[in-house]
This record gives C-alpha cells, structure tokens and sequence, in this order.
C-alpha cells in the first residue's frame, strides 16, 4: 500500500469525515460530482455514500425550496457531468440500488462520434495552455493538431439516442452546453449558443425537461449567470466547494467533486468535505468563504459561506 492510500485509509479512520457528516452536512444538501466512473466503481460508490447520507434526487431538492419543505438529515445529490458512453452501464446499477442520479449532458456530442476536446488535447497535445485565450483562438489551436467540434472519429464517447431514450425513464439529465467550452472565454454569441442551445437540444431533439445547467470547468461570469435566466433555466451547478441550504443562490449550487477510482478511502474524505479542508489548510486549494483570522498564537479557520451561515461561524483553533 503507497503512503498516500494509507493516509487516505488513517483519516477515514480517524473519526474526522464522521464528524464532519454528523456537523457540516447534517442540516445541509451536499452535492457530489463524478465524471466517467464505470459501473463496478459506481456501485461500491454510491452503496457507501447510500449507507452514510440520504440520496435525494435534484428534482426532491428543487421542491423542498419551491415548497418550503423539510429534507432528511444529511441529503446529498448525486451528480455526473458530460455524458460519457460508460455512462449507460450505470442504468442497472441505480435500478439495484434504487438511487436517483442527475448526469449533465453536452448536447453536441451525443448520437455522434464526435469526441470531447479536452480528452483529445490530453493525448495528442500535451501541456499546450488553452484554458485562459479566446474560445475561437482554442478551437484554431484544436484544429491545427486535427481535431473540429464536428469531427467525426471511429468511434463515440458520449450516449446514443437509443441509451439516452431508455435512461431518461430512470435518470435525471440535464444540460452541459453544447461542447464543454470555458464560457469565460466565449464571446457573446458563443455563451449564448452553448448555453441556450443546449437546453434546445436536448429539449427538441430527445423529449427531455431542462432547468439546470452545470458549467463545464465550473469556469462561469455574470454574463454567463444572465444568459442562463434569458434562456429559461431555473438553476446551475458549479463546482465551486461548499454545502447548500434551501437558501443557497439556485445559479451558484456548490459541488465536492469526486474521482472515478472507485477508492472508498478516498471517496470518505470528498464526499465529506474533508478533503477540501485540509487542501485549503495546506495552502494547496484556496477556498472562498474561508476567512483566516487570529493571534500571534492562533490562527483560525471561520466556515461562513462555506456552511451558508446557517448557523453562527464556527471557529477551530489551528494554534
């Protein structure tokens, strides 16, 4: 076993993403996000997160604010974007395990053999930065080292028409833009095509009910916030880290993002937060809504946005 899974293993262990459930994430709406996980990961996955938490659908969530309704202790949401081919042989496993789940789609590559960009950069491509140029600037880039949003390649790697029709009955799914862009970087016309277009899509061309969008990189402005309300969404996920309320902003819901490992150490200190924690105590990960404050001793750690304050800020000596 590497140190690193052994740490993992230790503070799992160690009572830590237990306290945080019973304390953080019993009177709030964790939400997780994973990618491309397959289906024997899924179920060992989803079984302990089903063991630990409440699984509530997005649309339960969604009610309880429109209603005003009470949500059980510790409800989490469990959610997958981009709408990957793997995703499909997911289907038997919510059945079995009887779990709602939501999967964000991007509709320009579904029923196509169209491939996401980012996984095409990643192996033709190396460390080439395109996150921060311009969105036609990316795709020139893209273009010249062979790829084209609308290229067709041998095979798919998002959902068919055929596995979209038959998971629709059972899972959630929702819009991801068109092409998985970073819409900070996207002109006008652009945000509004991947945004809108996509609730379009999917709303037209598969028979699906869309009112939530999750941003693609979690990369969003108050442009892109604008965009969503003209175009008639009622929510958005980001991955900004955090727990939600009945409260929270519906077009700034908070995500813990989860690896597709599989690893159920690991996935104790996500899907918990504590990971987040000591990431941001490390000075690896800046967390907005953490505050340091303290002493020539003390130094101390305040969950206010963190936790919606909800209730008073609580205060942890590191000192």
């Amino acid at each position: 076993m590497s140190f690193k899974k052994l740490t993992y293993k230790i503070l799992r262990y160690s009572g830590i993403p237990f306290l945080f459930r019973e304390v953080f994430q019993r009177n709030r709406v964790s939400i997780v996000m994973f990618h491309d996980i397959g289906p024997r990961e899924a179920e060992g996955a989803f079984a302990y997160l089903a063991a630990r938490y409440n699984i509530i659908s997005l649309e339960r969530y969604m009610e309880a604010r429109e209603k005003g309704a009470k949500l059980p202790p510790k409800s989490l949401i469990i959610t997958l974007d981009d709408g990957y081919a793997r995703n499909y042989q997911l289907l038997p496993v919510v059945k079995k395990l009887n779990i709602p789940i939501t999967i964000f789609l991007c509709s320009g590559l579904l029923d196509t053999n169209r491939h996401f960009w980012f996984l095409f950069k990643q192996r033709n491509m190396g460390q080439i930065p395109l996150r921060n140029m311009p969105n036609s600037e990316r795709l020139a880039v893209l273009e010249s080292f062979g790829f084209r949003q609308d290229r067709e390649f041998d095979r798919p790697q998002s959902l068919s028409r055929e596995q979209i029709m038959e998971m629709r009955e059972v899972i959630n799914l929702q819009a991801h833009t068109q092409f998985h862009p970073f819409l900070t970087s996207c002109e006008d016309e652009e945000a509004w095509e991947e945004i809108a277009g996509s609730k379009r899509d999917l709303e037209e061309e598969y028979g699906l009910e869309i009112n939530t969008l999750a941003f693609p990189h979690g990369n969003y402005s108050e442009r892109d916030l604008d965009i969503l309300k003209q175009a008639g969404f009622q929510y958005a996920i980001t991955v900004d880290y955090g727990f939600n309320t009945l409260q929270t902003d519906p077009f700034r819901l908070k995500r813990l993002s989860i690896d597709d490992s599989g690893d159920i150490d690991l996935l104790s200190l996500k899907a918990s937060g504590v990971w987040t924690f000591f990431r941001v105590l490390s000075g690896v990960q800046q967390k907005t809504g953490i505050v340091k404050v303290g002493s020539y001793i003390s130094q101390y750690l305040i969950f206010n946005t963190f936790l919606e304050g909800e209730l008073d800020p609580i205060i942890y000596s590191l000192g």
